[in-house]
Parts: structure tokens; sequence; C-alpha cells
């Protein structure tokens, strides 16, 4: 009896796994057909909600229209897609204006700028931008003051307007405590990502650069926004390094807000600015509904490859959240050997990661500049591997706000035998068939001659990087040199000592492309890595859930530690990476 019940079972189950997967095959097949066009009413409002991080490109969920699967990827904005939405909507005779809504703005500031620049240009149509939101962050106002009116909450808001930052974590104090010892091998004296480990402060030559940075980037957001208020930068300079603006009102007395107002106050602005009736509510479309309103319609054979490197640089495939040499050489090379693909654009924000890694980029992207014009776009970060991946270019359009340079490499390992004895009571012990079998063992200390070893490879590498980068500057290494060593720059910065050739946007770099290719305006974008289809997308988005579902049930609290161990993990080799983060 029990076995026809357990039989029973298992094929009531086996019947109901069949009838779940032909119905997510059956919606996926339907989520993959041609996508129907929305129409917009007449008179519309684009609201430009933004409550997501703003990224280099959309991740678009293809499973949106499946309920039980809506939610699976929804991981931000695209730069790309926001503009190229903005951009449609100055032409679009049923979108009136916009509505800008962005309390707390993820992005960074290349980024926000590149926004900023898009909504200019929709106000150049004749169109309005209105700001609304309950309260801005620095970065938010930023994006906000490109509006032709502000409005923020008359009570418990707040506007942040006091200055950008950097700030440092430095673990060496930890590490004395652990018992663990963090051995660091550079070249120079500005390769600022070994200081939180060997330091507990800021080095004068790291804090004085680092000073100077964000003088400049400052200065760059304070311009433009006194551009758009009419305020000058003097004023704007000492309202926020005197922190004059802390209550509601001062935001409206420094002319930072136009007025103080509650979100349907403001929908009754918006309703007298576009004359409705009394008892007419503004018709507001959504981001993401107007994005499904447009597609592209260009028929032309030829393609420009945008080729987008976004995160940490890692050896292997790598996810879809960092850098895989192995991942993006295959796209770089697919590119260069598509006869219908006559320009590549490589858009890079990166603060780099593994040397090998961006030297395996290098290789092809030199490869494919044999072939065709190859030019790199900087975003907000485009620093050491980032850099690397750059300078194999034809020209290299960086932005006024970019933090690049940071030519320089590094070699780290730690020591945690102490850690592992006096903290834990484990100890080790080991065989080995020569007396340098174990050197980049972590349970013993180094001798000298091992250091030396490490460091003879630190700086075979610091000079295989330099005379790359000269070479593809133009310059001799002695030049180079004053400008290497971990230095990092602005984008102003870098077009002044020649690091980068030209300031612009990814839409400056592609018409560059297209005009090196002599194709003028007859081309298509074709961006990569080209995204999975669904199918491929289920799968990886499940896995991705179990692993992690079963992990953090595990180890409960300890999860978020074994997860922040990935990024030691990618420590390992010869590094061409940068820390710099700038608060805004």
């Amino acid at each position: 009896m029990r076995f026809l019940r357990n039989l029973l079972a298992t094929i009531t189950g086996l019947f109901i796994f069949t009838f779940l997967m032909v119905f997510l095959l059956i919606a996926i097949a339907s989520s993959s057909g041609e996508e129907q066009l929305i129409e917009i009413e007449a008179g519309s409002v684009l609201h430009l909600k933004i409550d997501k991080p703003v990224l280099e490109r959309e991740a678009e969920n293809p499973f949106e229209d499946v309920p039980i699967l809506a939610g699976m990827e929804d991981s931000g904005i695209g730069l790309k897609e926001f503009k190229e939405a903005v951009t449609h909507a100055a032409t679009d005779d049923n979108i009136k204006g916009i509505l800008l809504e962005s309390p707390v703005l993820i992005a960074g500031i290349s980024t926000i700028g590149e926004m900023r620049d898009a909504l200019d240009e929709f106000k150049a149509s004749g169109k309005f931008v209105i700001s609304y939101s309950e309260m801005y962050t620095e970065g938010a106002y930023y994006l906000a003051s490109v509006a032709d009116q502000v409005y923020m909450n008359p009570d418990f808001a707040m506007i942040e307007f006091n200055g950008l930052n950097i700030e440092g974590v430095y673990l060496k104090g930890m590490f004395e405590k652990l018992e663990i010892e963090p051995l660091t091998f550079k070249v120079g004296d500005y390769k600022e990502i070994s200081e939180p480990f060997d330091r507990k402060d800021m080095s004068s030559q790291v804090k004085q650069r680092y000073s100077e940075l964000l003088g400049n980037i400052h200065g760059n957001i304070l311009t433009k926004i006194a551009e758009s208020r009419a305020l000058t930068f003097e004023e704007l300079k000492n309202i926020s390094d005197s922190a004059l603006v802390n209550l509601e009102s001062e935001a409206v007395k420094y002319g930072l807000v136009d007025k103080l107002a509650y979100r349907d106050e403001v929908m009754e602005l918006l309703k007298e600015k576009l004359e409705l009736a009394q008892d007419d509510d503004p018709k507001l479309v959504s981001y993401s509904k107007y994005r499904k309103s447009f597609k592209d319609e260009g028929t032309s054979k030829n393609r420009i490859a945008v080729i987008v490197a976004s995160g940490n640089i890692v050896n292997g495939k790598g996810e879809n959240n960092n850098i895989g040499s192995a991942k993006y050489a295959k796209e770089i090379k697919r590119a260069a050997e598509d006869d219908k693909t006559k320009a590549i654009v490589i858009r890079i924000n990166s603060g780099g990661g593994s040397a090998l890694a961006s030297d395996i980029m290098w290789r092809e992207i030199k490869l494919a500049a044999q072939k065709k014009p190859v030019i790199a776009s900087m975003s907000d970060y485009a620093a050491s591997g980032g850099y690397y991946m750059a300078m194999a270019c034809d020209t290299i359009f960086a932005q006024p706000n970019t933090i690049t340079g940071s030519i320089g490499v590094f070699s780290m390992i730690f020591n945690v035998n102490g850690f592992l004895g006096n903290k834990l009571g484990i100890t080790t012990d080991n065989v080995k068939t020569g007396h340098f079998s174990d050197l980049y063992s972590m349970t013993q200390p180094l001798t000298e001659y091992e250091k030396q070893y490490i460091q003879k490879g630190t700086n075979n590498a610091y000079k295989t990087f330099t005379t790359k980068a000269a070479e593809g500057r133009n310059m001799t290494t002695e030049a180079l040199e004053p400008l290497a060593s971990g230095r990092i720059w602005t984008g102003e910065e870098a077009l002044k000592n020649g690091l980068v050739d030209m300031l612009g946007d990814l839409d400056d770099a592609v018409a560059l492309a297209a005009t090196k290719a002599g194709i003028g305006d007859d081309y298509k974008i074709r961006t990569y890595p080209v995204p999975k289809v669904p199918l491929e997308e289920l799968m990886d988005a499940l896995a991705g859930d179990m692993e992690s579902s079963v992990l953090s049930r595990k180890l409960d609290a300890f999860y978020p530690y074994i997860k922040s161990l990935e990024t030691l993990q990618e420590l390992k080799g010869i590094q061409a990476r940068s820390l710099v983060k700038i608060g805004i």
C-alpha cells in the first residue's frame, strides 16, 4: 500500500512539473515573439522616476509579461536606453514635457552628466522639464538642477549640497589585531590600491592628489548647476563650502529650489502648464512604458559594434557584472571578423582588475584595430586595467569628470599563520619537492629572497604596462613616467597631458567611428555582449537564485562574509586596479 502511495505521489509530481515546464516554455516563446509597440496618448508627460541604479546597459527582462517571473531581472536603468527615450521624446508630438523624480540617484558623476546633457537637449526642443522629489541627495540635485523648475516637499525634506568626498577604509589595525600580515608589492608612490592594507591613513601624496581631483570635478559640477540655475559659481561654492542649506526654506532662499510643494500641488501646477480642465489629470507615461512605444527602424547593413565593458576585470568568462577576459576577447574578435561591422567602440566603465586579463583584451583590441577603426569611450571610470584596454584603441574619448590613468600595478599576498595558530589554534605542515614549492603559501612568512622574487615580477609588469602605454600614446617611456606610477587623472587633465585624445560621450565616439569608417550616417549600432536567449536567462537566474538561497540558508549570518571573500579572491596575481570611488 505504501508503495502505491509513493508511486502515485511520484506520478503526480512529475505531472505537475511537466505542466509547469510546458507553461513556462509557452510563456517564454510568447515573450520572445515580435514586441507590440504601445501607443502614447496625445498630451502626455514622460515621467522619469529614477528609483534604480543607472547602469551602462539595461538588463532587459524577457519574462516581464510572465507574472511569476516578472521580478526575476530588474537590476537598473541603462544610460544608453535613458538617453534614447529622452531623445525620442523631444521629437514625439504626443509628449509635452518631462516630470523628473529622483530623490536618491545611484549613478557615477559622468553618467549623471550624460543624463543631464540629454535633458538639456530635450529642453532645446521647446518642451519643459519639471523636477519634483521629496528630498535630493547631492547627485540627485545635480541632475534635477537642469530642470526648468525644481520643487521639493515643504516639510521634513532634505537637500544635500555640501560637496564631494573620497573616504578610505584602512585595515592595517584590524590585521594587526588578527595577526594577519598583508604584504604588498608595487612600483611608485601613487598606487593607492595598496594603502587600505598596509597603512592606517592616506599617504600625503594620495591625499594631495585626491584633493586636486575632487576640486576639479566639483568645480565642473558647480559650473553646470550655475548655468542652469542662473547663479554664479562663487555663490554656489559658498553655499556648498559653508553648508548654508539645511532647512527647506533655505533651499528656496539660496535659489537651489524654486518652490516648496507637496506632490498633489505639483500635479496642479502641471495641469496649469498643460492647460487641462480642472477635472482632468495629467497623463503620465512611465519610463518603462515609453520605452515600448518606439524602436530602432534602421535598415542599414553597416554596423558599428559598441562593446560595453563594465565592472571589475577578471580572468576567464566572468559574470554579468564584471569583465571576463575570455568572454570579452571573444566578443572583440567576433566584431573584428564581422564584415558588416565597419568600426568598433569599446565603452569602458572600470577601475581595472587582473593585469593578465587586461593584457589579453588589449591584444584582441590591437588586432581588431589592424582591420577597422577602434575607438575607446570612457564612462565614470577607465583607470588602471580600464585604461590598459583603452590604450590599444586608435582614439580615446573621455568625459571631463572621468577618473582615468592609474597606470601602475601591484601584487599582494597574505600571511595568516599567526591568525590561524594564535587565534584559532590551527597549525599547518607540508611536504614539498623544492625549496620554493610553497612560495605563495599563506601560512608562513616570506624570506627576503622570496620578497625580491615577487617584486621582480611586479617591476616587470609595470615596465610592460608603461611601455605599451607610451607606444599607444606616441610618447617615450620617459615622458610617460610622470603620468604613471599609479597617478589618477580627470578626463580634462588626461586630455591636457596626452593620455586621451578628445572629450566627449558615447555618441561622440560612435560618430567619430562612423566617420573613420567612411559610412557617414548609414549605420546601425549593435551592442555587445549579445544578450542570452530567454531560456538561458531563465536557467542562469534559477541557478543563481538557488546557489544564493542554499548558501545563505546553510551559512546564515556568515553568508555576507563569505561573499566578501570573493573580492579578495580576485586579488590573486598581479593587479592593474584602482579603488577610487567618489561619494556624491
